[in-house]
């Protein structure tokens, strides 16, 4: 398909700014597949969707602190690192975005810490892209210590297109509350409308949460500027699928039960995983898989997500598994209706 077929507009007013005040208050509009209904409902109403034995499988990634911003030796310059993806731990290395890119170069060291003391010192190793940095730290911190550092020193990596300084409210509004495992450096913000109080619901119709890791990077939101979509090519994100998911998953499917998947990211990491036989599989590794039409679908049965930019690969994904006439379709209704769009905006579920 062409990448021109997913194109529209969102008014500026409806992109969100902030979350809301209480996490499963937001809107949330139900898609049918079969009978092409759309219903108007917030997201408390997601448990009415499903019964004893269901399945959500859901996104245990953490966002940590991934902003840095620092000074080159010698020279002083205030620089921005943002920190992509560890590419060894061993020996420190990160894949890293740099601006202003002139300025940092092969050789450079940099310096990042507060008033008093330089907690972090890095060294660029080698040039990726235009603003893509290998730098390695030459701090001998251990795992632990570093993210302790990072917190003190570091950013929430809220979009920049929220256009407002980061709040240390941010660090909280900006995680799911199935945050495990660090490595993502935006949040998967189908996760973000989840609640205590909804999962004390799941638990008394028993509905059953799997949980898989996928961490999510900057590749996921690149801009995509070829219009035969075969040849967009996904930047590489490092996920995982345990023993215990797959069964969960996997008897639900053999019990025809419903298979709800909590955003793009964890459907990514589902269909990367999938055996000859339709099952699912646990897996651990990297995954560069972009779901587009035609794509057949063999594990879930719905999919909760968000409203996501025009031409963007969340929205292309979230089209494939609805049908686009379908999407195009929710979408007019969405801006009718002043859905509030992108990660800290309102839901949407397909069945």
């Amino acid at each position: 398909m062409k990448l021109s077929e997913f194109k529209f507009e969102i008014p500026e007013n409806l992109i969100a700014k902030t979350p809301m005040l209480y996490r499963d208050e937001s809107k949330m509009m139900v898609i049918d597949r079969a009978t092409k209904k759309i219903e108007h409902k917030t997201f408390k109403d997601i448990v009415t969707y499903f019964g004893e034995g269901d399945v959500f499988v859901v996104n245990n990634t953490k966002v940590f602190p991934a902003r840095l911003y620092g000074k080159k030796e010698k020279t002083g310059a205030k620089i921005e690192v943002f920190l992509l993806r560890e590419l060894n731990k061993e020996n420190r290395l990160w894949d890293v975005l740099v601006d202003p890119a002139r300025k940092i170069r092969v050789g450079n060291k940099l310096f990042f810490g507060d008033d008093n003391q330089d907690l972090l010192v890095a060294e660029v190793i080698d040039n990726t892209t235009s603003r893509g940095r290998t730098i390695r730290f030459v701090n001998d911190y251990t795992t632990e210590e570093f993210y302790d550092v990072l917190k003190k020193i570091g950013e929430t990596p809220i979009p920049k297109y929220l256009k407002r300084k980061v709040t240390a409210q941010d660090a909280d509004d900006y995680q799911t509350i199935f945050a495990k495992h660090i490595g993502a450096v935006a949040a998967p913000s189908a996760g973000l409308h989840f609640s205590r109080e909804t999962l004390k619901w799941f638990e008394i119709k028993g509905i059953i949460t799997a949980e898989v890791t996928l961490h999510l990077g900057l590749g996921s939101f690149r801009k995509i500027e070829v219009e035969d979509l075969s040849k967009h090519k996904m930047d590489s994100e490092s996920f995982k699928i345990e023993k215990e998911a797959v069964e969960i998953v996997n008897n639900a499917k053999l019990n025809k039960k419903q298979i709800c998947v909590a955003g793009n990211t964890v459907l990514r990491a589902i269909e990367s995983s999938v055996s000859s036989n339709g099952m699912l599989k646990a897996t651990e590794g990297w995954t560069e898989k972009f779901i587009y039409p035609p794509h057949i679908f063999t594990v879930p049965t719905s999919l909760l997500t968000n409203f996501h930019s025009p031409q963007s690969a969340f929205y292309i994904t979230t089209a494939t598994f609805a049908g686009l006439d379908l999407m195009k379709k929710a979408y007019n209704e969405a801006i009718k209706h002043k859905y509030r769009f992108l990660d800290y905006g309102d839901a949407m579920l397909i069945l």
